[in-house]
């Protein structure tokens, strides 16, 4: 018996007449029908969008990386939620975003702030309509342009009241303090962290041997951005990649996939008020 098909492996909540399966262990808002989620418990529903980027990652990883992070992370951080009682519903992804940095590199598709912003807002509206309170930002893309919008869009939600929203930044701290030693480096793209998390969820879709060529390249991102690079090549990543990729692991990928999950559980809780911000 598969998974899918054990009754025990699913998640549940009860609607109004009847219990809805939601999701089988994906969590995925999609595999729904319409009559199911107007028969979810909507007061402990989370929307959880997965945000990334489709840009150059490398001559190693394919160019949605960021989509495929983002992606863990959500389908991480929704089984944490189920546990706790709530229904986490893992939305489809956005996978256009700005993306300025790699926007010199072929197969780069990056997208104007402002149509960002109102995608998201077009989404936290229609799941306002459909009585889901909370929306949970999924994000693996960090391109300042991008970031900048996420948390204008965020808090303009918040003030409108719309709904509740968690985004945990893992930028910032408390959250970036929790994943690896080359995440906080700053020389992280396309590099070991990123590689690794390819590799556990998608190795087939990752070019191996090239990867294992690949120089190391410590040059920070994050610091190149403080002083004023705008561009991959700016920041001394010529080949659009930062880090160790030769070192990622998919072992490494799954403890990181594990760590953002409990990222965005813990801040969906705190963004609810469910627990003291720590």
């Amino acid at each position: 018996m598969t998974p899918a098909e054990d009754p025990s492996s699913r998640d549940t909540c009860v609607g109004s007449s009847r219990v809805v399966p939601v999701g089988m262990r994906s969590h995925r808002f999609v595999d729904l029908t319409w009559e199911e989620v107007r028969g979810l418990d909507r007061a402990r529903a989370v929307a959880i969008l997965p945000v990334g980027a489709t840009e150059a990652h490398g001559p190693h990883l394919p160019l949605d990386t960021d989509v495929t992070i983002a992606e863990a992370m959500a389908h991480a951080g929704a089984v944490r939620l189920a546990k706790r009682g709530l229904v986490p519903l893992v939305l489809p992804p956005i996978s256009y975003s700005p993306a300025p940095f790699a926007a010199a590199f072929p197969g780069t598709i990056t997208v104007g702030a402002a149509t960002m912003a109102a995608t998201i807002t077009d989404v936290a509206t229609s799941l306002h309509r459909a009585g889901i309170g909370t929306l949970a930002l999924a994000n693996s893309h960090f391109d300042p342009a991008h970031l900048e919008a996420l948390h204008a869009v965020t808090e303009a939600l918040v003030r409108r009241g719309l709904l509740t929203v968690a985004f945990p930044d893992v930028t910032r701290k408390p959250w970036g303090s929790r994943l690896t030693e080359e995440f906080k480096s700053g020389a992280c793209h396309a590099g070991q962290y990123e590689g690794s998390v390819v590799l556990a969820r998608e190795p087939e879709r990752v070019r191996v041997d090239i990867m294992a060529e690949l120089a190391p390249n410590p040059s920070s991102l994050s610091q190149a951005i403080g002083d004023g690079a705008r561009t991959f090549a700016d920041a001394g990543g010529p080949r659009a990649y930062f880090g160790y990729p030769a070192a990622a692991t998919p072992e490494e990928g799954e403890e990181t996939t594990r760590a953002l999950g409990a990222i965005l559980d813990e801040a969906v809780i705190e963004a609810r008020g469910e627990r003291e911000p720590t």
